[in-house]
């Protein structure tokens, strides 16, 4: 099954650290790096509000235990974002690619 992985970073670099192992070690095909995102939610019992960077990771559903241990390991949040959705429909020849690439 492909997935499509949401993960937020702090900020740039850590975004660009994030992405480019995980298409270096073959565990997604791509990384779509969205600057610009703030989030608002609760943590430790308080609104919060935080500038981020959205990372919108397509891969296949056997690599995500793989892709959770790289997030973490790389990742400054006690806590990280690291969501997968199920791709339901997709263009034969773009969800080959992302088996092939992975």
């Amino acid at each position: 099954m492909h997935i499509v992985i949401l993960v937020t970073a702090k900020d740039q670099d850590q975004a660009n650290k994030i992405a480019e192992k995980l298409v270096a070690d073959k565990l997604v095909a791509c990384v779509n790096v969205v600057p610009g995102i703030r989030s608002i939610f609760r943590w430790e019992g308080k609104l919060d509000r935080a500038e981020e960077v959205l990372l919108v990771l397509k891969s296949r559903r056997r690599h995500f235990p793989s892709i959770v241990k790289t997030v973490k390991a790389l990742h400054s949040y006690d806590v990280p974002e690291i969501i997968a959705l199920p791709i339901v429909e997709g263009d034969k020849d773009y969800l080959r690619w992302i088996t092939e690439s992975t």
